[in-house]
Formats: C-alpha cells, sequence, structure tokens
C-alpha cells in the first residue's frame, strides 16, 4: 500500500533544523549501530546521563534525559507543577511547547510581552509573578527572536526572584552562540539550586528525528523529574549519536561556523533591503512585520518560491538553511520589498508547532 502523499516545501525553514544531517562520522557510526535495532535500549536510562555528565564535568545525578528537549520539559512540568491554580510566566511569543504543555498538565500559562526590540522583559516578568506562579521560563537565545541573555542580566534577575519558584533556563541553540557571550550556567547552577537549563541534541547536532534532550539541574529535583520517565523512552540510537557526537568535535565546529556564517550573511542581506532583524545568536533569523500588506506580500512570495517559515503576529521567523535556501529567501524578500507582482500558490506562513 503506498503511504499518503505528504506536503514537502522546497525550502522548509519553519522548524529550526540543521539543514546537513548528523555530521559525516554520526552518520556512520548510526548506520553501524542499526544491525542491533531488533534490540530493546536500556530499561531506565543510565548509560546516556553518565556520557553527557562526563562530558559537562558534573554528576550524573544532575543529569535527566527524555524525548528531546519538548520531552523533558513535559516532565518537569508534570513533576513541579502542583495545584489547579498553578502559573508558568513566560514571554510572549516564545517556544510553542511551553504554552501547549503548561495547559495540558493542567497549569495556566502567564504570557508577557518582548520588549520592542525582540528581548525577553525581564523587569516585566519579575511584576508578572504572584503566589500562584511556580514555574518562569527563560529562553537563551530565545526562541524565536535569536536575542540573548547576558549573564549580569540573568544573575540580577535569579538573585530578585524567590527561591521556591523554578526557572526553566531553556538553552536548545546555546551552541550557536560564541563561548564567551554564553552565561556561565556553572555559577548559575551552584548559585540558584531552583535553575533547571535545558538543552537539546536535535539543532546544531542534526538529531532531530532521533529525539534526545537533557535536562541539568540539582541531584534533588532531578531525582522527582526522572520519576515521570517511561520505560525503554530513550532509544539506543540516540545514545550511540550522542556518544559519535562528542567525539566528533571538530566536524561540530565546522557546521556550526557554517551555520552561523550563513545567518549573519542572511541578516546582512536582509537589512541591506530595509528590514530589521534583531541580532540573532541561534540558528534562525526573526523579521519584524507588522504591516499586514507587507506581511501578505511576503507570504505570497515565499509561497512562490517554496519557502516555509514561521508566522507570529509580530513577524516571521526563518531557519537559516544552505547557501542555496537563503538566497531564495533573500531573493524572495527582495521581491516583497519592492512590490515586483508574485504568484501566490498557497500560504507558506502557516503555522508549525517549534
Amino acid at each position: 500500500m503506498t503511504p499518503p502523499a505528504r506536503e514537502c516545501p522546497r525550502f522548509p525553514l519553519a522548524l529550526n533544523e540543521n539543514p546537513y544531517g548528523p555530521l559525516p562520522s554520526v552518520r556512520r557510526a548510526l548506520e553501524g549501530a542499526l544491525v542491533s535495532a531488533n534490540r530493546y535500549p536500556e530499561f531506565w536510562p543510565r548509560r546516556l546521563p553518565r556520557l553527557i555528565a562526563n562530558h559537562l564535568g558534573c554528576s550524573s545525578e544532575q543529569i535527566v534525559v527524555g524525548a528531546g528537549a519538548t520531552g523533558v520539559i513535559m516532565h518537569i512540568l508534570q513533576a513541579l507543577l502542583t495545584g489547579p491554580d498553578a502559573e508558568v510566566v513566560m514571554a510572549d511569543p516564545t517556544f510553542d511547547g511551553y504554552p501547549l504543555l503548561t495547559v495540558t498538565v493542567g497549569g495556566h500559562p502567564v504570557m508577557v510581552p518582548l520588549t520592542a526590540d525582540g528581548s525577553q522583559d525581564l523587569e516585566a516578568m519579575l511584576a508578572a509573578i504572584d503566589a500562584r506562579t511556580q514555574i518562569v521560563v527563560l529562553c537563551n537565545p530565545h526562541n524565536p527572536t535569536g536575542t540573548r541573555l547576558r549573564h549580569r542580566d540573568l544573575a540580577g534577575f535569579l538573585n530578585r526572584i524567590d527561591a521556591r519558584i523554578t526557572v526553566i533556563l531553556d538553552e536548545a541553540y546555546i551552541e550557536f552562540m560564541p563561548p564567551h557571550r554564553r552565561t556561565d550556567t556553572d555559577l548559575i547552577l551552584a548559585a540558584h539550586p531552583n535553575v533547571i537549563v535545558v538543552r537539546t541534541f536535535s539543532k546544531a547536532f542534526g538529531l532531530a528525528g532521533l529525539r534526545v534532550g537533557y535536562a541539568l539541574t540539582n541531584p534533588q529535583t532531578a531525582a522527582r523529574i526522572a520519576r515521570w520517565q517511561i520505560p525503554f523512552g530513550i532509544n539506543a540510537l540516540a545514545e550511540i549519536a550522542v556518544h559519535a557526537s562528542y567525539a566528533a568535535q571538530g566536524e561540530l565546529n565546522h557546521r556550526i561556523r557554517t551555520i552561523t556564517r550563513e545567518r549573519d550573511r542572511l541578516t546582512a542581506a536582509l537589512r541591506r533591503l530595509g528590514y530589521t532583524p534583531p541580532d540573532s545568536a541561534a540558528n534562525y533569523v526573526f523579521v519584524p512585520l507588522t504591516d499586514p500588506v507587507q506581511a501578505g506580500r511576503v507570504s505570497e512570495a515565499f509561497a512562490a518560491a517554496g519557502i516555509r517559515a514561521k508566522q507570529y503576529p509580530a513577524g516571521i521567523r526563518i531557519t537559516v538553511g544552505d547557501p542555496t535556501a537563503n538566497d531564495a529567501v533573500i531573493a524572495s524578500l527582495t521581491d516583497a520589498q519592492s512590490g515586483l507582482p508574485v504568484s501566490s500558490c498557497g500560504n507558506a506562513l502557516a503555522r508549525t508547532t517549534i
């Protein structure tokens, strides 16, 4: 029986996927591991947390793994969000999984608008915290704008927040940020036991299809989160891929340089056209679009070129693709900006959850 056809845009730039796939050595390791695909993984994941902990230089008791960052976030909310009035404070917009999963477990998202430059408004988030707040979410870099939190700003925020409140620090795109611009996670965790760092192998490592992410926090909180794991929940190929990825640091660095160079090229080209994307520390660019007419022209231009991006009320998030895809984005936005006629073949900016 022929499987149903799936809509496949020429340039899928909505999900912040790595356009190049797993690193070459990782792909070889996965190919070699397929012969054991008939065997179950560990009943409870033990080896993978130890592997990640050894790489980070921490205790394996601080690591909880899950089915991508989304799976880890779900377990965090299940473990720590309690009571019918529990609230989670987060930016608006943010990663769609946060409001969706908060509602799924019975909580209430409290949405705080971004600042004018696309940054998370830390002062407004502090003001939104009340007696019902149990969790606050911060993304660094932020999804969807790509803006980053400075260490001093994050530390100042954490110093002012009640220690009873858990802070999720989502670092899904941290590898795309130069090390000297990153917050010092070790210092943050040492000073603030209420912080949970969430990371993933889906983005820079190109392993989105294998669904592997992790949380880094204090051992007591990690144990509470881990109680929500399911048996055989982490597939064995993910463990092999993480091991091979850690052994391929040179390949990873080259991949990141390739993507960030294209990101910066795309950003510069869009600014020359008159668009105003903020500086991005991730593998995507956010283009503010508040004029409905202009947004419609961009939508038509993207549809005509077979580009799928992620739409928000105030703009679009465009994943950095390979050079051909990025050239198509630049050409389409040039057409939309210049007022040249474009042919429409549907809405390429249809909302996609990520």
